[in-house]
């Protein structure tokens, strides 16, 4: 993977950073931020890190994990490098409008735009923890077992602890080092699969009850969704949904997963994940989403019967396409 010269020379030249990533943060997203602002903080770099929904629990283990902020002050953006990690959009970030000293994108996503004045984009890049592990390199920067640890859980998260199809050798040789660095794979994967509370635990049980596998044409869909009932009846938020999408996607027979988790009444956001040939970027990219093309999400209104009968027929459509 090549770094772009003009991204190394722009982190090594500028001194004040905001690095920001995705509304409903996952741990790729997290770990990365937290990863490259250790990292320039070591350069002796200013560096913020923003997300508006801030850390979810299940994060909270991640070496400072604490220096992430839900609020971010204009001014400081207007006088900073903006580093917009893992999605390429300011309305991603919830810094819709905001002014900025200028932008760097730094995102693994098919669904690319024009916007930034540095763009990195790796489509092929498994994790953006990835490219900030390539990043690192190519700045000569020290990655420690704080870095290790953020970087490891970045690319076990997006990779499914190594076990989706979008695992390279590369990826490997990647992990291989930063276990050397200090990352504990036995560590990071009880954090991430075997710590759950009993509410969470609660909520799965909850969603799984609502399942449904249905025929798009000759792509077998399962189909799940989780109510703002079921959050305020189990105590728990959207923050808890995270992984639960890939439960119906282990059924043999299923080619998509998909799941409708309510964000506010009548509004929903929809996670797709795929291992068959239908690639489900194109399906959200009906709805004005994007992602990959074996894990997508878009969001939409109206009632839950209609979006699942829109759902189906564009994966019928994207099918038929090829």
């Amino acid at each position: 993977m090549k770094v772009p010269g003009e991204l190394v020379e722009l982190m090594l030249r500028e001194e004040r950073f905001t690095i920001a990533s995705h509304v409903n943060p996952e741990g790729d997203a997290i770990g990365s931020s937290i990863a490259l602002a250790l990292a320039l903080k070591g350069l002796n770099k200013d560096v913020r890190v923003f997300n508006t929904d801030g850390v979810p629990a299940v994060y909270g283990f991640l070496p400072y994990s604490g220096l992430v902020e839900t609020v971010m002050d204009g001014e400081r953006l207007k006088d900073s490098v903006l580093v917009v990690l893992d999605c390429n959009s300011l309305d991603r970030v919830g810094l819709d409008g905001a002014e900025c000293r200028r932008v760097v994108v730094i995102d693994h996503h098919q669904t690319v735009t024009d916007f930034g004045d540095v763009r990195w984009i790796e489509p092929d890049s498994p994790a953006a923890g990835l490219m900030v592990f390539n990043l690192l390199r190519a700045l000569g920067t020290r990655i420690d077992g704080d870095i290790a640890v953020n970087l490891y859980t970045a690319i076990a998260v997006d990779t499914g602890t190594f076990r989706y199809p979008n695992t390279t050798a590369e990826t490997f040789r990647a992990a291989a080092d930063l276990v050397d660095a200090g990352a504990d794979p036995a560590e990071v994967s009880n954090r991430l699969y075997e710590s759950w509370s009993e509410k969470r635990f609660g909520l799965l049980v909850r969603v799984l009850q609502t399942l449904d596998i249905v025929d798009a044409g000759s792509v077998r869909c399962a189909i799940t969704n989780v109510t703002l009932d079921m959050f305020r009846e189990t105590g728990t938020g959207a923050a808890d949904t995270e992984n639960f999408i890939n439960f119906p996607r282990m059924i043999g027979s299923v080619e998509i997963a998909v799941m409708f988790r309510e964000e506010e009444p009548g509004c929903w956001k929809v996670s797709l994940r795929s291992r068959g040939a239908c690639d489900v970027s194109a399906v959200a990219s009906r709805f004005g989403g994007g992602g990959h093309r074996n894990a997508a999400g878009y969001r939409a209104c109206g009632s839950l019967a209609d979006l699942r009968r829109g759902f189906l027929e564009a994966v019928q459509f994207c099918a038929a396409a090829g």
